[in-house]
């Protein structure tokens, strides 16, 4: 980054920038994957509530009750 391909403050400022973006992508393809996922949330009040009346939850609600 010593040399500029471009001249003018604001175009160095741009080049940089896209280069220590550049730099860190390289850095993060060389993590290893997270290993670890989420546990699912416990249910709310509300949804305890549902299951007492038997009234079906709607699929996006993944809890550990269902």
């Amino acid at each position: 980054m010593r040399r500029c391909r471009y001249r003018g403050q604001g175009k160095a400022h741009i080049q940089h920038v896209l280069t220590a973006i550049a730099v860190n992508i390289e850095r993060l393809s060389g993590l290893p994957p997270a290993v670890e996922t989420p546990t699912p949330r416990r249910p709310t009040a509300f949804q305890h509530y549902l299951d007492q009346r038997e009234i079906p939850r709607p699929k996006s609600w993944r809890t550990l009750g269902t």
